[in-house]
């Protein structure tokens, strides 16, 4: 029998996704297969400070139910307690592989890869490149579009701009109703549609708060199709599925707060149709260099049929109920090995990076 690898899952984060993160990070150590792995907790808070030991239970009993705690504290192995601001030791000692649970900016974004990278640890997802490009809502649809991928019109504003001329360029190239989102966050936050002048200023306010470089996009009545992408170098594709808000349209409070929102997977639409977001979704997961996994969202026009590319999410909510594993779940692929698959699939594309020749 071979020896249980030690996996390091990674949780919290500075980002406004962190309590999905705490939320995901639950569900995954709660199905890890423990004939193969052994999980090892490490968290980081709101304010970047590291996690392990003790300091994790005491962070994490905020959060999620005490039972759990409690079963998790005799199952788990018994490391020192540590809150800094460096990545601690431990990880370097005892894990295998790290799975990345983190959500949203300093972790879906290519910083904690990055790291990872320079200290020679294998991880589960996307690798520095795919994260970044796929965070930056701005940049992957650079890559969407170089690709052939049909998207609605959309502006990309800096932080120089003024609010005025913001405004103006919508109201010039995209009119009332609009979108307005941070380039780089997820899981809607930061999102508000626009009917108005005022309601713009508003929006672009909001956004502000969590980033620099902000995108605006025209609205499109359409039904919200979503897929997932698991993979490296040969991905598959799931059933699409779709979303059907509980809100005018699939904001924070619908994904998290209200409950409400229903799934519908594999989502009604003509076949011929479902196997064109799924190819859609494998050339949007390639144009970003992506490996691992990813969530691809896609709008269908309620009246016209046409399919744009909305956005690719490189670590989607991870949750047993969230939309990327309940898609596998109806493909044919358990929650469990799910986590298991993205596991080897981090292992195996370290093996061969290592395999590649870095001298002259």
């Amino acid at each position: 029998m071979s020896k249980k690898k030690c996996v390091a899952i990674v949780f919290g984060g500075k980002s406004g996704e962190h309590d999905v993160s705490l939320l995901s990070a639950s569900s995954v150590l709660q199905a890890l297969d423990r004939s193969k792995y052994i999980p090892l907790l490490v968290g980081i808070s709101k304010t970047g400070e590291w996690l392990t030991g003790e300091e994790v239970f005491t962070y994490l009993s905020n959060h999620l139910d005490a039972a759990f705690l409690d079963q998790l504290r005799l199952e788990l192995p018994d490391v020192e307690t540590y809150r800094g601001n460096t990545f601690p030791s431990v990880t370097f000692e005892m894990a295998d592989v790290v799975f990345p649970v983190l959500h949203g900016t300093f972790g879906e974004d290519g910083t904690i890869q990055g790291m990872l990278e320079m200290l020679n640890i294998p991880y589960a997802g996307a690798g520095v490149l795919a994260s970044a490009t796929g965070m930056d809502k701005a940049i992957s649809k650079v890559l969407f579009k170089d690709a052939g991928l049909a998207q609605a019109k959309y502006l990309v504003a800096q932080f120089s701009e003024t609010s005025e001329a913001i405004i103006q360029k919508v109201e010039h190239q995209l009119g009332y109703p609009c979108f307005v989102k941070p380039a780089n966050l997820g899981s809607s936050v930061g999102i508000s549609k626009a009917e108005n002048r005022d309601a713009l200023e508003t929006a672009i306010s909001t956004a502000r708060e969590y980033d620099r470089k902000i995108v605006i996009e025209e609205f499109v009545p359409a039904r919200e199709i979503e897929v997932a992408v698991l993979g490296n170098e040969n991905p598959k594709a799931s059933n699409p599925g779709e979303i059907i808000s509980s809100n005018d349209y699939y904001d924070y409070e619908a994904k998290y707060i209200s409950g409400t929102s229903q799934m519908q997977i594999p989502a009604i639409l003509p076949e011929s149709t479902l196997e064109q977001i799924r190819e859609m979704a494998i050339t949007a997961f390639q144009a970003i260099d992506g490996s691992g996994l990813a969530r691809v969202d896609f709008f269908v026009h309620k009246n016209s049929g046409q399919i744009y590319i909305n956005e690719i999410n490189t670590m989607p909510g991870f949750t047993a109920y969230s939309m990327y594993p309940k898609m596998w779940e109806e493909s044919g692929l358990a929650y469990t090995d799910l986590i298991t698959e993205l596991i080897e699939l981090g292992i195996q594309r370290h093996r061969l990076k290592l395999a590649l020749n870095t001298s002259r």
